[in-house]
């Protein structure tokens, strides 16, 4: 899961790109970059390891001049975490350079990779991503545009992406739109980027969302459309509404907070519970317990505080760090929880560590009885699509009952919101990808792809 932004047309890109990163920093901490191109089509380009505000300052900034822009902050779910695959990917080409920001994962690129490195092709990054930029740079199509066209119908798998090729801007969504792309004006200018709050930082006016297979070319700000991608049946990421998408911004046609509301309401109809205060687990189940109190009676309180000054623990790459994370982050308020029987209401419940910690640390604060409420099913297959789930072993549903997960959580009863009730909740108008919850996959998955996709990468290493 990546946060990915483009502006075109409007002076100073860079810095607008880094104002529109800083919106999208909830979708990745691990690095952060931008390439910028001048009215010369000469392309400069600043990438770092960690958040937007430690990689960029205005000495940064005042070196990537032009009025072209590509932005990225990473979150990795294929490759490893270092500087060498931090985005955007930049190359000279024959036809000039090449920028792409990429938010999602490419399910058959260990396959690729393998087949362009018999063909004499060096990755130099452990990215998916690289394999687009070779398969685009080894098309035998005249345009930028039939390049990246022939590129897209060999990968499989999941991709939001902003491609910058000289001073013109591309910006497609598989023909499955498992991750969201929204366009937006600026004057005479064009920003793309992965949420709406993006454009709202900016000061960018919504023009519209990108469907599954849109194809567009952006040139000083003009939108010309392009004709789509092949059609295939709709996949979009039902997780961006229940935990990735910020709140304030509107995905895949839904508000949402909207949705976060009703997953609580949902939940409280499905998986009720008695409790004194009922209170979330920030930032993200926020508004589902705000539904859950509505529909239950139940009084809602703030019964957790979150330091904001720390990331979120769930898209951390280790889990050592996710575990030390919640002392940090999170702080019981007493005078809530003391004495009282408490429903707690999240999210999700990914591998069980996290939400451990959280239940003991509740229990400490004096709670009488602690009652969890889960806002979406049990997580029990990998995504091969980018979320960060690699494997079956660290999914805790995957193994054990909803009672052993309550005995090893410490809570006095657990819920789980069904399928159909999340997807009620998210408009089941729009067809959505649930693989992690239900194993309906989407896309064929070859074998043992997790280990593959996390094998030593063929790439070119130093002497």
């Amino acid at each position: 899961m990546c946060g990915i932004i483009g502006v075109s047309g409007i002076a100073d890109a860079a810095r607008l790109t880094y104002l529109g990163l800083y919106a999208l920093q909830h979708r990745g901490q691990e690095s952060a970059g931008i390439v910028a191109i001048n009215r010369d089509c000469n392309a400069r380009s600043h990438r770092g390891m960690g958040l937007v505000s430690e990689n960029f300052d205005d000495t940064a900034l005042d070196r990537l001049p032009g009025d072209v822009a590509v932005g990225h902050t990473r979150y990795s779910t294929t490759g490893s975490t270092v500087l060498a695959n931090a985005q955007p990917c930049s190359v000279n080409t024959r036809l000039g350079t090449l920028a792409i920001a990429h938010n999602g994962n490419l399910t058959n690129a260990v396959e690729l990779k393998r087949e362009l490195v018999e063909k004499g092709a060096i990755f130099t990054t452990s990215s998916d991503t690289e394999v687009l930029v070779h398969l685009i740079a080894r098309s035998d199509a005249e345009t930028v545009e039939g390049q990246i066209r022939d590129a897209l119908e060999q990968v499989e798998g999941a991709y939001s992406l902003v491609i910058a090729a000289g001073r013109t801007l591309y910006a497609v969504v598989d023909s499955r739109g498992f991750r969201p792309l929204v366009l937006g004006r600026l004057g005479s200018g064009m920003v793309i980027a992965s949420e709406t709050c993006a454009l709202d930082l900016v000061g960018a006016s919504m023009a519209c969302e990108l469907e599954p297979g849109d194809f567009v070319r952006i040139d000083d700000g003009r939108v010309t459309e392009l004709p789509r991608l092949s059609p295939r049946p709709v996949s979009r990421c039902v997780f961006e509404l229940v935990y990735f998408a910020r709140p304030d911004s509107t995905v895949f046609g839904e508000s949402v907070d909207r949705v976060r509301r009703e997953l609580g309401r949902e939940l409280a109809r499905e998986r009720p519970a008695t409790g004194d205060v009922v209170f979330s687990v920030p930032d993200s189940s926020n508004a589902m317990a705000l539904g859950f109190s509505e529909v239950s009676g139940i009084k809602l309180e703030h019964g957790l505080i979150r330091n904001h000054y720390v990331g979120r623990t769930f898209i951390n790459p280790t889990q050592n760090h996710r575990v030390e994370k919640v002392k940090i982050k999170f702080n019981p308020v007493r005078d809530v929880i003391h004495g009282k029987s408490c429903v707690v209401v999240d999210d999700s419940l990914v591998r069980g560590n996290t939400s451990r910690s959280l239940v003991r640390m509740i229990r400490a604060a004096g709670a009488r009885e602690v009652h969890l409420r889960l806002a979406s099913p049990p997580i029990t297959g990998p995504c091969h699509y980018g979320i960060d789930t690699p494997t079956r072993e660290e999914l805790i549903a995957a193994s054990h009952s909803i009672e052993e997960i309550r005995e090893f959580l410490g809570v006095d009863s657990l819920g789980y919101l069904s399928l159909d009730g999340m997807l009620r909740a998210a408009g089941s108008h729009t067809g959505f990808c649930h693989a992690c919850f239900s194993g309906q996959y989407p896309t064929p998955v070859p074998e043992d792809l997790v280990q593959l996709r996390h094998a030593s990468p063929l790439i070119a290493t130093p002497a």
